[in-house]
């Protein structure tokens, strides 16, 4: 057989792995909001159906639990300061509107998302 003549198999292999990497390709890096259910559970706007709280990733800038201070300094006076974080960088809770990366398969909850009216003077 001459090189150029070809090769029933590996032309159908090929076309399989051509095809197979067109698909992997069309899924993209996605950007979504979301919003946190009453039982944690994430609705975002492009998947119809709840993520359970076992099933979605989240950034851990949206896991400090504003109760507790952030850090503590002591003085050589066993006296200390408790650094707290303001309100707009609690953890999520119920209701928040949130920035959601699509990681493969994978939900990532980024961020808390705020009306911009929050910011500014």
């Amino acid at each position: 057989m001459k090189p150029s003549s070809g090769n029933a198999g590996i032309n159908k292999l090929a076309r399989v792995i051509q095809q197979r990497m067109k698909e992997v390709n069309a899924s993209p890096l996605l950007l979504d909001f979301g919003v946190i259910q009453e039982d944690y559970s994430l609705l975002t706007n492009t998947y119809p159906i709840p993520i359970p709280k076992t099933d979605y990733l989240v950034c851990r800038d949206v896991t400090h639990n504003p109760g507790k201070p952030l850090t503590q300094t002591n003085t050589e006076a066993n006296h200390s300061h408790d650094v707290v974080l303001p309100e707009s960088m609690r953890w999520l809770k119920p209701g928040d509107r949130v920035l959601v990366a699509w990681v493969q398969n994978d939900a990532v909850v980024i961020d808390i998302v705020l009306s911009a009216t929050k910011i500014g003077g």
